[in-house]
């Protein structure tokens, strides 16, 4: 299965975190699984590490080796991705959080969040 994750869930899997739910973990560790993760992930941890809004344990460059290391798989925006982002209603005021959205709706993944407002777009969304 192709799955997208979304910032928090990624940072949440590579720090350990106990938020991330242990089934979501297990889901995202199972090789048979393509875990994929938007560039736009990358984009929002480097402007709020550069903010002082996000604090992790490691600087950007090596948060972008996780993603490898990991097997994961990073997406670009594409065209199709910004035309399907400009027929969004505005449930959703995070832009970060608006592409990801976008993103799945064009490729058709489910995507690894907590935030239930994605659900308000018709995104198959896994958690707990």
């Amino acid at each position: 299965m192709r799955i997208l994750i979304d910032t928090q869930a990624f940072i949440w899997f590579v720090e350990n975190d106990k938020q991330l739910p242990d089934k979501i973990r297990k889901e995202l560790e199972n090789t048979d699984n393509a875990i994929i993760l938007s560039i736009a992930s990358l984009w929002e941890m480097a402007i709020k590490i550069s903010l002082d809004k996000l604090h992790i344990s490691c600087d950007i460059e090596e948060m972008i080796d996780k993603i490898y290391h990991n097997g994961f798989e990073l997406l670009p925006i594409l065209p199709n991705h910004i035309i399907k982002l400009s027929t969004l209603k505005y449930f959703h005021r995070d832009p970060f959080d608006r592409i990801i959205i976008a993103q799945c709706l064009g490729e058709d993944l489910p995507v690894v969040t907590s935030d239930e407002i994605f659900k308000d777009y018709g995104v198959r969304v896994k958690w707990k």
